[in-house]
């Protein structure tokens, strides 16, 4: 592949464009994506995913727009390399005459896999956001928020025994292509193709749990009996490097246990809970949830959710009741469109994905130093209680000049909870001297630094002596050993955690963090456009390589709009609504 300008569109294609879409008949994405931004995705940034020499190849910029438009209208390759043959506005976009004949379908997917290859999934947004940036649209400081949304995974949800005998199953067959020979002389291959010749998917697994308990043994003992024969000195040493196998080894370590009774003869058992007095198993994190997709992974939230699959992280622009005037001049951007009341459009700076048990506080710093490496660190960020810690506000201030506009988690001490007794907020502390002092003018007389849950922490410490005879001491402890003791963060983030709990109280505080539920829609529009809440491949890389194309799409969509002159819909107001007014005058 040979970097190349994109060509200009055909002059039969632009003038049937031109004829087409006259007068008040709105101008389609792709025209106007190709007219606002010209080669958003330059062939050049792709150039280290192919070789220098062979037979050409397809512009990879051209098909990176490709897959945008793909998502845009939540079409399958098949159907996108027939819109690149026979939809003229995909030809103009593209620069295409009027009688190319596009690609093979197989060319996208092909595409797809040299960008994941190179770790190109993220180079698409980088390009449109920066193309955005030079025109002003977008620009560092000013307001964004993030939230989180679950994604279903491209694979079969399979309980533990119909894990164990598809990851026998893959196994065998990834053996079976590599190796038959092999698999002739040391495997008898009818008795073993009986038993997984079907998918579990395919046949009714037995009711009875006894009998569930008995074919999970035989798959253990067959994922076993088959580990043994390819780790023999007689197999080539290569088949132990399959996936499926070592994939079948893993399985084996997280569920079964092999042991030997009395008589000398293995046992092998699955694995139980430790609170069902078994040898556990491991984390969720770490555990197998399917063999043909080894990121995906089980988690739950609250007692409404339960999927396996990922999570997405999307962080988007957002403005507060302002014309495109002062939004811009607020960025520090350039004024496009002088004198209109037309609102920019919120739009997605940075996605990221993350295998299902993820919490959403990891992803906090790692989403500002993605935000940072784009020059679009916000001024101000709204997040939800699953991203904030003091820690976090305190590291946002300090690395990046950034407000965290985010709930924390209100004290859980006995007396906050029941709001009867002498919480945190009632004591004063001395950081200089070391020293708190109680509600009834009492000091403390230990001051302790320690880790807790690995995180530094201070524990101040009041004596017996002097809790005891205390006349309010049922309002501050029920210890009867020892007397009053204080847990407190290091100095930045007790003072950060004191005044954000007292601020979150606030109404004004409210009427400020109002502005992050906005989001949700922005996720419904991903999920309901594009279908972003369900993974199209397996592997967390090609996944996310879904989510950025999709975050594309939803920018595109809603530039196109903004370009079209459509103003950033407010909040709609039904018909009975608006009669109140009238009513009431």
């Amino acid at each position: 592949m040979q970097p190349m300008p994109w060509p200009e569109p055909a002059p039969e294609v632009a003038a049937a464009i031109r004829a087409i879409y006259r007068g008040k008949r709105q101008v389609p994405l792709p025209v106007r994506v190709r007219d606002e931004l010209g080669e958003v995705f330059a062939d050049a940034a792709f150039a280290g995913a192919f070789g220098k020499e062979g037979r050409p190849g397809w512009s990879p910029g051209r098909l990176a727009l490709i897959t945008v438009l793909q998502r845009v209208d939540n079409l399958t390759d098949r159907q996108a390399a027939e819109a690149v043959a026979t939809d003229l506005t995909w030809k103009y976009a593209l620069g295409l005459s009027l009688d190319d004949p596009g690609f093979d379908a197989s060319v996208l997917s092909e595409f797809r896999s040299r960008v994941i290859a190179h770790e190109l999934e993220e180079k698409p947004l980088d390009l449109l956001l920066s193309a955005l940036q030079e025109r002003g649209l977008l620009a560092a400081g000013g307001k964004q928020r993030t939230d989180s949304t679950h994604v279903i995974s491209a694979v079969r949800d399979v309980n533990r025994v119909e894990l164990a005998g598809e990851c026998v199953r893959a196994a065998l067959e990834a053996l079976a292509v590599a190796a038959p020979g092999w698999v002739r002389q040391v495997l008898e291959v009818p008795g073993w193709a009986d038993r997984y010749e079907l998918r579990a998917d395919s046949w009714r697994m037995p009711t009875s749990k006894s009998k569930q308990e008995e074919l999970a043994r035989v798959y253990g003992a067959d994922g076993y009996a088959l580990l043994e024969a390819v780790y023999a000195p007689f197999s080539p040493a290569w088949l132990r490097h399959l996936p499926a196998v070592d994939t079948l080894r893993i399985m084996l370590i997280q569920h079964y246990v092999r042991s030997t009774d009395r008589r000398g003869r293995q046992v092998i058992k699955r694995r139980q809970d430790l609170n069902q007095g078994g040898e556990g198993l491991p984390p969720g994190r770490y555990r197998l949830a399917s063999p043909y997709d080894l990121d995906t992974r089980w988690a739950a939230k609250g007692s409404e959710l339960m999927w396996n699959g990922y999570k997405v992280h999307i962080s988007e622009t957002c403005h507060r009741g302002a014309n495109t005037h002062d939004i811009v001049a607020e960025a520090g951007g350039t004024d496009l469109v002088t004198g209109s009341d037309t609102r920019l459009p919120n739009l997605i700076t940075n996605v990221a994905t993350t295998d299902a048990t993820v919490p959403d506080t990891a992803m906090t710093e790692v989403i500002h130093q993605h935000l940072a490496r784009r020059g679009l660190l916000p001024a101000e960020h709204y997040l939800d209680a699953g991203y904030s810690s003091a820690e976090l506000i305190v590291q946002a201030r300090e690395l990046h000049q950034m407000a965290l506009i985010t709930p924390l988690r209100s004290d859980n001490s006995v007396q906050a909870r029941t709001r009867n007794g002498y919480d945190r907020t009632a004591f004063t502390i001395d950081w200089e001297h070391r020293q708190v002092t109680c509600p009834q003018g009492q000091t403390s007389t230990s001051w302790t630094p320690c880790r807790q849950k690995q995180q530094p922490m201070i524990v101040a410490a009041f004596p017996l002596s002097t809790c005891r005879p205390c006349p309010v001491r049922a309002l501050c402890t029920s210890a009867q050993r020892s007397g009053r003791h204080l847990t407190l963060h290091p100095r930045a983030i007790q003072e950060t955690l004191d005044t954000a709990r007292a601020e979150q109280t606030t109404p004004a505080w409210h009427d400020q963090y109002a502005l992050r539920c906005g989001i949700e829609a922005t996720i419904h529009q991903a999920a309901t456009v594009t279908g972003l809440r369900r993974a199209r491949y397996r592997g967390i890389k090609k996944v996310h390589l879904q989510h950025v194309v999709s975050a594309i799409a939803v920018n595109l969509i809603r530039l196109n709009a903004w370009w079209n002159g459509h103003p950033l819909e407010r909040k709609r107001t039904s018909h009975l609504a608006q009669l109140e007014p009238a009513l009431a005058a």
